[in-house]
């Protein structure tokens, strides 16, 4: 039985002499392990810690405490029972005049997944009764759901074995502006191979300086990550380190916010020597403000002899100090791979061969229009980030003109500010550039936001005044009205030419060739290279 009708009228006339809500929490063998006293308005269960229970298992404890006032189970009490995983909740209203039980209420957590989670399915209530008419084996009710609990978490993680995680966004502004702003970051969870089990927005007057949701909202949160088996909370802004030690104080799950996210993504990603040296640096200096004192920073390395006494560093202050010479070591590196880089751009400036860098938001289809245009096989794929080291290739125009053409890192909105400087030796390559082809997504429904925030990292970055060409591209997944119009619509706002094209479609790549071609014509001594000898360039030649 859940509890024995003498222990629960002992408890009730307890309640009703003090005024105060009395409770217990009993194991499964029965024996009252904690005894609790509150007011007469609520109750404080004790703290179990930071001790997490099995994911299968519930905590093997379940609470029974009086109401004097005769509510039911209260909102409070079922977050109790979710957060703690309880094996039971359970309230006894106690009689006002005679102080005796009146009834028993309680609940139980039932066992969910991502396709069946609402609200109404958290928990399973039990008939109400009174004490003496409890007829339910709670040992054989408990077992059972934690073997149901189990089948379900094996069930989930058969289907995947990526990462799971819930993503939250929170805004002081508009609320289609966050959730354009989640899709985004859906997309990019995705890109990391991480599996998306839910998604939560919470718009606020003012973001909570602390733990950036609200306190009902972060229960919430946890509860949901708890019952999805969720391993995993990324957020949609920038944490504060402080932020990360309240969010984490309230879970053992792993908290992560959005440029964290990016960093991991480049750091799949990343292939070559320069690559991987940039994405550590960046990862570096993202840890550096972060790192704060841990459990065993209170213990200094002492020294003794004379001039040595004192504290010396504590472990904090060493791994702060092996951190920055990390970083300066790491800058140095790149700094000498970004002088090679500068010699073969000198190189290619005496043969005066025009340089065409592609540029623009990630997944916007660079790399295929590399391919298409070069017929090379450089890397391309559906992710954001998909390329990370630089590419070049050369191409050959008609009128005999040759073109060296840059595959570069993608933009995305609030590209992390670590990115940008640790990657500023791979952009250097946009700055020699004769001509930049700010590729499009213009499928993509923000493809205008897309574009102002490429602009606005061009102008950051000083790339500004270097001509371009906004290039349309998928078109073949738009209507041919919306093409055309959304071409007018940037061709009168930004007074620039625009092409529209398909990068898997070569036929519709004419038009751009011939501005392309056109933009770089004052070009000098590009028909003297070719000449006298064959060469392996492409030749463009219409479709």
């Amino acid at each position: 039985m859940i509890i024995s009708p003498e222990l629960a009228r002992q408890i009730s006339e307890i309640s009703h002499e003090t005024g105060r809500q009395i409770g217990v929490l009993i194991n499964r063998k029965g024996q009252v392990e904690y005894v609790m006293v509150g007011d007469a308005k609520k109750i404080e269960l004790p703290d179990f810690g930071r001790i997490r229970t099995s994911q299968e298992r519930f905590r093997g404890l379940r609470c029974i405490h009086t109401h004097l006032n005769g509510e039911a189970l209260t909102q409070d009490d079922l977050t109790d029972l979710a957060l703690l995983r309880l094996d039971l909740m359970a309230v006894i209203k106690v009689n006002k005049q005679t102080g005796l039980p009146d009834s028993i209420h309680a609940a139980h957590l039932i066992p969910t997944t991502a396709e069946k989670l609402t609200d109404e399915m958290a928990y399973q209530f039990l008939p109400p009764c009174p004490p003496s008419q409890i007829d339910i084996n709670f040992l054989t009710l408990i077992n059972s759901l934690e073997e149901e609990v189990a089948r379900t978490r094996q069930n989930l993680f058969k289907q995947s074995e990526k990462d799971r995680a819930i993503l939250v966004g929170v805004t002081d502004g508009h609320i289609s502006q966050a959730e354009e702003s989640m899709k985004e970051l859906e997309e990019l969870a995705r890109s990391a191979e991480v599996l998306v089990l839910d998604k939560i927005i919470q718009k606020r007057s003012q973001i909570d300086p602390r733990t950036v949701l609200g306190k009902g909202k972060l229960e919430e949160l946890l509860i949901r990550a708890m019952r999805l088996s969720a391993d995993l909370i990324i957020f949609d802004t920038e944490l504060s380190p402080a932020q990360i030690r309240s969010i984490s104080e309230a879970t053992d799950l792993k908290v992560i916010d959005r440029q964290q996210l990016i960093l991991d993504i480049f750091a799949q990603r990343a292939k070559s020597r320069e690559g991987k040296l940039q994405v550590e640096l960046a990862q570096l200096r993202y840890i550096l403000p972060r790192l704060v004192a841990g459990q065993n920073s209170a213990f200094s390395r002492l020294a003794g002899g004379i001039g040595g006494r004192g504290p010396g560093e504590t472990k904090l202050e060493i791994d702060r100090r092996r951190v920055r010479d990390r970083i300066n070591r790491l800058e140095k590196e790149i700094e000498r791979l970004s002088y090679q880089r500068e010699q073969r751009r000198k190189n290619r400036n005496r043969r005066s061969i025009p340089v065409v860098s592609l540029v623009g938001y990630t997944n916007a289809g660079k790399s295929t229009l590399l391919n298409t245009l070069t017929k090379s096989k450089v890397h391309a794929e559906e992710k954001m980030f998909a390329t990370l080291d630089p590419t070049s290739r050369k191409l050959r125009l008609p009128h005999e003109q040759e073109v060296i053409i840059n595959d570069t890192v993608g933009f995305i909105r609030n590209l992390p500010e670590t990115l940008i400087n640790a990657f500023r030796a791979t952009l250097e390559e946009i700055s020699e550039s004769d001509l930049l082809l700010h590729v499009v997504d213009a499928s993509n429904p923000l493809c205008l936001n897309q574009i102002e925030s490429v602009e606005k990292i061009l102008t950051e970055l000083g790339y500004n005044q270097i001509p371009r060409i906004i290039v349309l591209n998928k078109i073949d997944l738009m209507q041919m009205r919306d093409v055309e119009s959304l071409k007018r619509k940037l061709e009168l706002d930004k007074q620039i030419e625009v092409a529209t094209v398909s990068a898997i479609r070569p036929n519709t790549l004419i038009p751009l060739i011939e501005k392309v071609s056109e933009s770089i014509r004052v070009v000098p001594k590009v028909y003297e290279i070719s000449a006298g000898k064959k060469s392996s360039q492409v030749f463009w030649e219409n479709p």
